[in-house]
């Protein structure tokens, strides 16, 4: 017995080194993207400017940010140290993970197939690794539903968990999510507790009310939701088998809109052998103690109390609020269960067939992940053509989408004599909706075609050939301007263009 547990102990460790692995792979491969700039935007403001700036976009709660800042004060804001920062909250769910399952009185089998399918979950690999939310939001879900369940079966830490369900709505709306589904898990097994968890609902939504005032005032500055998430599909059945496909997916995440979804050789049949475990698992339901009964209803609560809304709120509202971050906090729900359903498949010998199976669609999906060549993203060309431009003297550069603005005036900000502006209103230039400047920042200047008048400046724009009878150069050399040669990257089937362009003579 002691060896046994010996043994369990040795791969849950071994799991956890892989699961930190990982997590710092690849860590500073790429450069900030727009979302990741927005933060550390944010966090290098003072307290006043930050909290109103993320008030205006209306979409995230100030504490990721907040804690940024602190972040960001003591360590700088070099690429491996704002990317560290999301990492930290991912190690620590790990840990907050396997509380979960010892509370839960997973078997060390089981918790083993929970553990691989967390630690090499693509989904959760890729939010590790990006300057967002998203890794505290998934530490502060599981540690909601760690406390919770402490309380549900011992009746202690409800002041421990309204704490945290507070942080946790603070960041990210989809944390109400959490303590509605502990509501509706007390009043399902335990009415007698009720008033307790309401108390618990009240507070948080006390604590949250300053909050709603902010955003309230913010949003009657002409703020509109829909520039914020217009962009994302409502859900139907390929989102749906999308996100079935992020559940349980090995190493693999789609990083953009142009990568295919999932790596479907192994998706698919993984999907299907997990289907199959848990077709095993419901046929023998009733086998199971009361105690686990209530735990696979509570973790089928935890699952079905997001998903659910945010699937028919997506196709009442005006714009969709679906996607796999948002609903990240299902994850350790959904993979704990995974767990169990493999452990329980009987006969033994159809169970080892099982897992076997599992680890070599893992192995085969890791051989993969490794054979993929790195991928080279569209916007980190802003940042390496701007170390292009010379701060020797004043330097203007116009660009044509908010996307390119925000990436070229972050990449130069600490460049006082290097000025970024946008030119808009020129047709035949295309831009990307989904991506905006903040509201109510003003340190990129925006004009019309016809306001420029400087004899000499740069232009930084995108296309798929550097054409002179195109815009925007069509448009400069009618106004009787020189094209110089361009400084050119490519990436993602596009090229990144950084060009001189001079008056005439």
């Amino acid at each position: 017995m002691k060896n046994t547990k010996t043994i369990w102990t040795a791969i849950l460790s071994a799991l956890a080194v892989g699961y930190a692995l990982l997590r710092f792979r690849q860590l500073t491969d790429s450069c900030l993207w727009f979302d990741e700039i927005f933060g550390a935007h944010a966090a290098g403001l003072e307290w006043g400017g930050m909290l109103q700036l993320v008030a205006r976009d209306l979409i995230p709660p100030p504490l990721f940010y907040a804690l940024l800042k602190i972040w960001t004060a003591l360590g700088g804001e070099s690429l491996f140290w704002l990317r560290f920062f999301p990492v930290l909250f991912s190690l620590l769910a790990l840990f907050a993970f396997y509380q979960f399952c010892k509370q839960l009185k997973l078997s060390s089998p089981a918790m083993a197939v929970a553990f691989v399918f967390f630690a090499a979950n693509g989904a959760l690999i890729k939010y590790a690794q990006e300057v967002r939310m998203y890794a505290l939001f998934l530490f502060l879900s599981i540690v909601s539903m760690w406390l919770f369940t402490r309380f549900l079966h011992l009746g202690k830490n409800i002041w421990l968990l309204t704490l945290c369900n507070v942080l946790l709505v603070y960041t990210h709306y989809f944390g109400w999510f959490v303590p509605l589904a502990e509501i509706i898990v007390i009043l399902v097994f335990q009415r007698i507790k009720i008033r307790q968890v309401l108390i618990m609902f009240g507070l948080c939504l006390l604590a949250f009310t300053p909050w709603l005032y902010a955003v309230f005032r913010a949003a009657r500055l002409n703020s509109d939701i829909r520039q914020n998430v217009g962009w994302i599909a409502r859900p139907d059945a390929a989102e749906v088998f999308q996100f079935a496909f992020d559940l349980i997916e090995p190493f693999y995440f789609q990083a953009s809109s142009a990568a295919a979804g999932a790596n479907y050789l192994i998706a698919v049949p993984l999907l299907l052998l997990t289907v199959a475990a848990m077709i095993f698992y419901l046929s023998r339901f009733n086998e199971l103690s009361e105690t686990g009964k209530v735990n696979f209803w509570m973790l089928a609560i935890f699952i079905a109390t997001p998903v659910f809304p945010a699937f028919v709120l997506s196709w009442i509202l005006p714009v969709s609020i679906w996607g796999t971050r948002h609903l990240i906090m299902v994850f350790a729900p959904a993979l704990v269960l995974t767990g169990a359903f493999f452990e329980r498949i009987k006969p033994e010998i159809l169970r080892i067939v099982f897992v076997s199976v599992l680890l070599f669609l893992f192995a085969l999906a890791f051989i993969a992940e490794l054979r993929r060549p790195p991928q080279d993203f569209i916007w980190c060309a802003w940042e390496d053509l701007a170390g292009a431009v010379e701060p020797d003297q004043p330097q203007k550069i116009y660009v044509f989408e908010d996307l390119v603005a925000y990436h070229f005036w972050f990449a130069v900000k600490n460049e006082p004599l290097i000025q970024v502006a946008k030119i808009e209103g020129v047709e035949g230039v295309a831009e990307d909706k989904a991506y905006f400047l903040p509201r109510g920042f003003d340190d990129v200047k925006k004009v019309g075609l016809d306001e420029i008048e400087e004899p000499r400046f740069f232009i930084a724009f995108r296309d798929a050939e550097f054409n002179t009878e195109k815009p925007p150069l069509k448009n400069l050399l009618k106004k009787g301007y020189q094209v110089g040669e361009p400084k050119t990257i490519e990436a993602q089937g596009m090229k990144a263009f950084l060009v001189e362009i001079r008056r005439g003579k």
